[in-house]
């Protein structure tokens, strides 16, 4: 039964099923990110496979020799791959030997062996303790992945992969005007909350800042947090939210006024209201216990209804799958208007494309890694993640017919109520990791009230200055 307002799930799945994200009102919404610039420093010169006529083994792919993959074991574990996407692979290479790794200390392990030498042909590089992409750029670690966008498709040789895609994916590949990365998820970061919950209290979602607080007394009155986010493992959650909501109040521009080491960026009106407004709510309805906690534990308590709104994105629901209980619907709301000369209105969200997958240039089967990315971007491979970690792929039509979770489907109804107020990726996060590191921690600092939010702005700032000076780092560019 659909009642009035909803969307059906043959909507949704036009919507989100990646043809949304190439043609009707949403085109364009996801490439509306970033394009590599060069300038300020230089790029080694990166490995190039040259492609074959045999268009079932484009790269010239040898069976024979190994393939090392390793994955970031986080919100959607590693199982993707190593019984998916692996066993795609030994099914196109008869007998070929895989060597699997799945972590969450992915530079702890991985900086050693790239500085000797030893590097993984496929690299999946996310979560806090991230390698800097634009670094490896730099030192030519990076493979190019053109061959593998201008490659015929798994599922239509006919097409090539880069037609097969949302178009963000190949704004977002570029580091220093070349294709370096495959962003293979579309993600939704705001604020999460439990639908039962709400619908058992009688709760409306609070649409503008008064009603956000005014919901933080009436639970507060019951025990009940209004906001929290990790402050171990999890800070940039929360750096996440406030550069969204200083999006949500002075428009996509403050974001890419901050990707492009804009003088004084950081100090726009918009990132100081947004900054303001957060530590104004954890001083009020927050609890510096929450500092001490990693994600995992903080969305336990959220489980356990501790604690309202929580910042993360749409991977969430899977992340948590098996310790979440019966009376708890994952469910996601959009940043509630601030000011109200918000450039946005009230319903922007973010969505944007994520999870990068990079390939070895020094490795020893950066063929055999190209031709991983290009099963990871068939259809079979791209349904099978979406059915084993519960979110959307890149490739366009590969969840088509799938049953979806709660949380994805209200995070399409979110996007569809968007239309065009979409908030942009922040790319600085992999243009420039020191400065995003820096956040993150200074995020921790200005929402435990030890610096006010004019200077964390200033320190941003200064921070982001001393990169722009810094001829070793090499600078990019956006215009959208």
């Amino acid at each position: 039964m659909t009642y009035p307002g909803e969307i059906t799930r043959r909507q949704l799945l036009r919507r989100i099923g990646m043809a949304a994200f190439v043609a009707g009102p949403g085109a364009g919404l996801l490439s509306a990110c970033a394009t590599g610039g060069a300038g300020g420093g230089s790029a080694a010169p990166t490995t190039s496979i040259a492609a074959s006529a045999d268009a079932k083994n484009p790269f010239g792919v040898d069976a024979r020799k190994p393939l090392e993959v390793v994955i970031f074991s986080g919100g959607y574990k590693d199982s993707y791959a190593k019984d998916l996407h692996e066993e795609l692979y030994k099914k196109a290479f008869p007998g070929v030997s895989i060597k699997h790794t799945g972590t969450q200390q992915i530079g702890t392990q991985l900086r050693p062996r790239i500085v000797g030498g030893d590097v993984p042909d496929v690299l999946n590089n996310s979560g806090p303790d991230a390698l800097d992409l634009a670094a490896l750029a730099a030192e030519g670690h990076l493979a190019d992945l053109a061959p593998l966008f201008d490659a015929p498709s798994i599922d239509d040789p006919a097409k090539k992969v880069r037609d097969t895609v949302t178009p963000a994916v190949i704004v977002n590949a570029k580091i220093n005007d070349r294709d370096l990365v495959l962003n293979y998820t579309v993600s939704h970061r705001a604020l999460w909350y439990n639908a039962k919950l709400f619908a058992s209290k009688g709760w409306t979602l609070p649409k503008t800042w008064a009603e956000f607080t005014a919901l933080g007394d009436t639970a507060k009155a019951e025990g009940i947090l209004l906001f929290a986010y990790p402050g171990q493992k999890g800070p940039y959650y929360q750096l996440w939210n406030v550069l969204y909501t200083a999006a949500k109040i002075g428009g996509n521009q403050v974001l890419i006024d901050i990707d492009n080491l804009v003088d004084n960026a950081w100090n726009a009106d918009g990132m100081r209201q947004a900054v303001a407004a957060w530590v104004d709510i954890q001083a009020k309805y927050g609890d510096k216990a929450y500092f001490g906690l990693d994600h995992t534990q903080t969305q336990v308590k959220q489980l356990q209804n501790e604690l309202l709104f929580y910042p993360v994105g749409s991977w969430i629901e899977n992340e948590m799958e098996k310790d979440k209980p019966a009376d708890f619907e994952y469910a996601i709301a959009p940043i509630p208007d601030v000011t109200a000369a918000d450039k946005m209105p009230y319903g922007a969200i973010q969505v944007g494309v994520g999870e990068n997958f990079v390939v070895g240039a020094k490795g020893k089967n950066p063929q055999g890694g190209l031709e991983y990315l290009r099963i990871m971007l068939s259809k079979e491979g791209a349904r099978g993640f979406t059915m084993k970690t519960r979110n959307l792929t890149v490739v366009n039509g590969a969840a088509n017919g799938l049953d979806l979770p709660a949380g994805l489907m209200s995070a399409a109804k979110a996007q569809d109520a968007a239309g065009q107020n979409i908030i942009t990726d922040a790319r600085f996060e992999g243009w420039y990791k020191e400065l995003f590191d820096y956040g993150t921690e200074q995020i921790n600092v200005v929402m435990a009230g030890r610096i006010t939010p004019e200077q964390f702005c200033t320190n941003m700032q200064r921070k982001a200055d001393d990169i722009k000076q810094d001829e070793a780092v090499a600078k990019q560019t956006r215009s959208q």
